[in-house]
């Protein structure tokens, strides 16, 4: 299940339980002939309903729906005003379900600054309207839920932030890893397309890889490769992105740079990889393609086979050099 799809249920779920509570105090409001608590009960079930319907619309991009944040601010002012206009009995009742709601739904930050400004006015009417010793067991009694909540959604959040990185980072390099490479490419490209700026990429490999796993060992590799990555992510600029291919192959993302720049850093990748001698490894040379996006560039496939066409030129080449391949000629 995508991250999307569990956020949908969740939000689906979250809404449906708020509703059906909500719309049992209506009820039992209704019985007892407190018509004004039954209108309000009736109008925040309506907003929970509505965000149930909100929550199906945006179905495919609950990672941005701002309406939440609309509709359960709406929830909680509703609440907070007729706290003081109609003096509600058990107002900790109301609370509750909207503090979880608001964890639920929103995100952290917002969620607990929104659930915190609720309670703050409940302990404001508490103080005011019950003694002191009730005012205070209920307010803290709420603040224990609001924390045991944030505390478990921080928690879900950093987990599925660290599952996340697992996926799109190489576990040897720490760089991102193949998977992530396309998505980001193409991203850039329709990124540099509505921008109108220039996209290069470098296809770099290490020169004789295989013999030089089997003469310092699969050890001795990831150690080459960790050492190799963290000097490109020396050499590279803020905003260029590295990834991690299999057999001893990088890919660099650099937005922004023209072919002039590209071919510099490329020179400058590998002058500076040969001068250096390598911990267990020694002297060590790379190969490397290198090309800009051109005019029909459009799809990710269309930069990945001209770069990759170019490390084989440079391989061919020998050891230790660069090649450019120049694509079709961008109109000025």
């Amino acid at each position: 299940m995508t991250e999307t799809r569990l956020r949908s249920f969740t939000h689906l779920a979250g809404y449906a339980f708020a509703s059906l509570f909500i719309a049992s105090l209506a009820f039992q409001n209704l019985r007892y002939g407190f018509y004004d608590l039954f209108f309000l009960a009736a109008g925040m079930a309506l907003l929970t309903v509505a965000g149930a319907g909100y929550t199906f619309i945006c179905r495919r991009r609950q990672l941005s729906a701002p309406g939440h944040l609309l509709i359960l601010t709406a929830l909680n002012s509703g609440l907070v005003a007729a706290m003081f206009a109609l003096d509600p009995p058990g107002i900790s009742h109301w609370v509750m379900p909207l503090v979880v709601l608001n964890l639920l739904i929103l995100p952290l930050r917002q969620g607990l600054i929104l659930s915190l400004l609720l309670l703050v006015a409940l302990a404001l009417f508490l103080l005011l309207s019950s003694p002191l010793m009730y005012a205070i067991t209920i307010s803290a009694g709420v603040f224990a839920l609001v924390a045991v909540a944030a505390l478990y959604i921080w928690h879900y959040d950093h987990m599925a932030q660290s599952a996340e990185d697992l996926a799109i980072t190489d576990p040897v390099t720490g760089a991102h890893n193949a998977r992530f490479l396309d998505e980001t490419l193409q991203k850039e490209i329709s990124r540099a397309i509505v921008m109108s700026h220039s996209l290069s990429v470098i296809s770099l490999a290490i020169d004789y890889a295989e013999e030089a796993e089997d003469l310092h060992g699969q050890a001795g590799m990831q150690r080459l490769l960790r050492d190799l990555t963290q000097h490109l992510f020396d050499v590279i600029r803020a905003g260029d992105t590295l990834y991690t291919l299999e057999d001893g192959e990088f890919f660099l993302i650099l937005p922004f740079t023209p072919e002039e720049g590209v071919r510099v850093i490329a020179e400058r990748i590998r002058r500076t990889i040969a001068e250096q001698n390598w911990p267990l490894a020694g002297k060590v040379t790379v190969s490397l393609g290198c090309t800009t996006r051109a005019s029909t560039d459009i799809r990710t496939a269309d930069l990945r086979k001209r770069v990759r066409h170019a490390l084989e030129e440079a391989r061919k080449r020998g050891a230790d050099s660069v090649w450019y391949s120049q694509g079709d000629v961008r109109p000025s």
